[in-house]
This record gives structure tokens, C-alpha cells and sequence, in this order.
């Protein structure tokens, strides 16, 4: 199946935005998706590949399109909503399961689900607990200054998915280079697969290895008892290796951001632990991370919100959009850590919906726990407007984050 460019009207493609839009603040998604939100739930949405496809603002119609079947996950029918080297849609890599529909993406959950249930994740708390504190006690070693990306934020998930699917962490920086370039906007196609083929042949060769020497850990467990192939442990090891550098990391530093710049809510934070788990869920609804959007193309024609979503058009669906969605959540522009935020969109919705998502809270959870124990003076090192934020990234965050105490 192929994007019909011409199924949208000649005024529907006249007036579709494109992305991304540009940020008025940090912490808040741009202005005009709250107006499409209000006004234009479904709005056309024009492709830097010539296409004209659609924007969903609306948490509910959002959460429509990620559970229903029609609109499919698959790589060869997607276009990116942003220029991402523009290269030419094609089926999902061995083991890119978040690329595929069922029967093909559950045959490649099931072998994972077990791995990562909430059980399984709480076992690993005092192992997170250990990690941070060492990371902890080198800050105050080194300080009264940090950056708290380099030296907190990112080491902490980088070390428990290391260890989780048996990935010396010596070799971190390696991942950490490879997975930017992966996640860098600006990349070209030639940049993306030169860092793709680093990670995939260096795997291979790791994966080797566990077969010859297992290990406890996932990658040896998976190669172990699973069917899957060579080039499918790959594929499950790379998604899974980049998505533990990138996304978590991305949230503790960007959370602790905005904390900071909403003292009000760290002070009831301080003052009342138990706010915590709350805490989390409100700091994964309000900063969504995943400020570009998630795809999915139609499989067949489908009425959505009052629109026609012709087959072969590509959704995109705003998270950070339907988290503000005030339909769905009482103070949905405020950050409010004494608000239910249930709901939320962060890790996704539906079958697709993110395996490790319990690890990320609970490794959230300690990594705030630990800031805010440690460094009860913890502030800002710079103005607030100089620090970089990863607006040129698929995943969103802050590129440093200096502070002191």
C-alpha cells in the first residue's frame, strides 16, 4: 500500500500545518496545537514527503486511533510528520516489533512480556537504589557543581539496561553516540544507518558470545528459549538498548528541570514523600517527552472525528497535545503534583504501549527520591534560558543540565 497524496482536498492541503512547531516555553507544547485541540481536533497535516495526512490533538480520538486495528503500526506505511532524511518507507528491521501489527508484533511481545512485568520490575529496585546512590556520592565527590544529564540522568537507566540484557556498560558511550545519531532530527539516511549498522554489528558479535558463554540476563535467557533467529535477537536487543539510553534518562533530567523552575510543587514534593508516584505520573503527563508524535497509517478508509481518514493516509498522533487535553484532566497546563494525572499518554496506548514503562517509574521514582534527599539546596547552575533543550530530537528533553547545591 502506498500514500495516495491526492486524497486530501485542494483546500484541506492548502491549510495543513507541518512540524514541528515551535516551542514558547520548555515545559508547555506549542500554542497552536492547543487551538487545533479546541478547534480542529483532526487537522490536515502536510508530510515533508509531499503527502497530506492528519494531526490528532483530542486525548479520546487520540486514544481511538492507538487501540483501533485499521490503523496500522506497520514501517513500510509510515511517513515521518517531520524532514527525518526522508528516505523511503520500508518494512520493519528483525525484531522491530514496534513497527508491526499483530500476528507478527505479538509473536515478538510474548517473548518479552514476562521479562519486564511489574513483579519482575520491583526486584530490580534495590539494584536502581545502588546505582543511584553511587551516582550520588560521585556529585557530591565532585562537587558543588554537575551536569546533571552526563553525571545522573543518563547513567542510571543506561547502567540497569546494560546489566538487564547483559551489555557491558564499558561500552556505554558507544550506545549513547550511536543511539543520539539515531534520534538526532538533523541526521541524514546515510548518518542513521552508518549508526544502525555500529549497533547491529556490535550486538552480532555480543550475541555470539552469549551463545557460546551464556549469561543470566536477557539477551542469553531470549537466545536460550525463545525461536526467535540471530537477526531477530538483534533487532529485540537494539530497540530495547536504545530505548533504555534515550527515553528515561531524557525524563529524570527534564523532570528535575522542571521542578526546579516550579519550586511550589518540589516543596510539596519535599515536604510530603508520599506524593512521589504521583509525581511521576504528572511529570510523564505534563513534559511528554515524545513531543513529535506516534504514526500510524490507515488501512482502510475510517471516519475520525468528523473527518474521512482515507486508506493509506498517515495519523499522527500529538501525545504531548492529548496530555493537555482539558476534557480529560483538571489543571491539564499546570504542572500539579497533587492531581490525578491517569490517563496520560506518555508511554502510548493499546497494544503498542511501552514494555518497559514499569522500570521507568521506578527508576524515576528513585532518581527524584535520591535528588531530593541528597541536595536539599539543589538549584540551577545557569538562567534557565540557557539551557539546551533537545528541541532538534525525536525524543525531547534537555541536551545539559547544569546545577549546583
Amino acid at each position: 500500500m502506498t500514500i495516495d497524496t491526492g486524497t486530501a482536498s485542494r483546500q484541506e492541503a492548502a491549510d495543513a500545518r507541518s512540524l514541528p512547531m515551535s516551542r514558547e516555553c520548555p515545559f508547555t507544547p506549542p500554542a497552536e496545537l492547543g487551538r487545533l485541540r479546541a478547534e480542529e481536533p483532526v487537522s490536515p497535516l502536510a508530510y515533508p514527503d509531499g503527502s497530506v495526512g492528519w494531526l490528532v490533538t483530542d486525548h479520546t480520538l487520540a486514544k481511538a486511533v492507538l487501540t483501533d486495528g485499521r490503523f496500522s503500526a506497520r514501517g513500510e506505511l509510515q511517513r515521518s510528520p517531520v524532514p527525518y532524511g526522508l528516505a523511503e518507507p520500508e518494512p520493519a528491521r528483525p525484531g522491530g516489533f514496534i513497527f508491526m501489527d499483530p500476528p507478527d508484533h505479538t509473536r515478538y511481545r510474548k517473548h518479552l512480556t514476562g521479562q519486564f512485568t511489574v513483579r519482575r520490575m520491583k526486584l530490580l529496585e534495590a539494584r536502581i537504589e545502588e546505582i543511584t546512590d553511587q551516582r550520588l556520592a560521585a556529585m557530591r565527590k565532585n562537587g558543588p557543581t554537575a551536569e546533571l544529564v552526563g553525571d545522573f540522568a543518563l547513567p542510571i537507566p543506561s547502567l540497569v539496561i546494560c546489566e538487564l540484557l547483559g551489555v557491558p556498560y564499558e561500552d556505554h558511550d558507544f550506545f549513547q553516540r550511536n543511539s543520539s545519531s539515531i534520534f538526532d532530527l538533523g541526521q541524514s539516511v546515510e548518518e542513521i544507518q552508518q549508526a544502525f549498522g555500529a549497533l547491529v554489528g556490535y550486538l552480532a558479535e555480543l550475541l555470539g558470545r552469549k551463545r557460546a558463554q551464556p549469561t543470566d540476563d536477557l539477551l542469553s535467557n531470549l537466545a536460550a528459549g525463545s525461536d526467535l533467529n540471530d537477526e531477530e535477537l538483534i533487532g529485540v536487543a537494539l530497540l530495547l538498548l536504545v530505548a533504555g539510553h534515550e527515553t528515561t534518562a531524557n525524563m529524570i533530567a527534564l523532570g528535575t528541570f522542571a521542578l526546579l523552575r516550579h519550586p511550589e510543587q518540589l516543596q510539596l514534593l519535599r515536604d510530603d514523600p508520599s506524593l512521589m508516584d504521583n509525581a511521576v505520573e504528572e511529570l510523564l503527563r505534563y513534559l511528554s517527552i515524545m513531543h513529535v508524535g506516534l504514526v500510524r497509517a490507515a488501512l482502510e478508509d475510517v471516519e475520525l472525528g468528523g473527518r474521512t481518514v482515507k486508506a493509506g493516509e498517515v495519523v499522527t498522533v500529538s501525545v504531548s497535545a492529548a496530555n493537555r487535553d482539558p476534557q480529560k484532566f483538571d489543571l491539564p497546563e499546570e504542572l500539579s503534583i497533587t492531581t490525578p494525572a491517569n490517563g496520560h499518554l506518555a508511554f502510548g496506548h493499546g497494544i503498542h504501549q511501552c514494555l518497559g514503562q514499569q522500570l521507568a517509574r521506578i527508576e524515576m521514582r528513585i532518581a527524584y527520591k535520591g535528588l531530593l534527599r541528597e541536595f536539599p539546596g539543589l538549584r540551577l547552575a545557569v538562567p534557565a534560558d540557557e539551557v539546551p533543550m533537545r528541541s532538534d530530537m525525536s525524543i525531547y528533553g534537555v541536551h545539559r543540565l547544569p546545577v549546583t547545591w
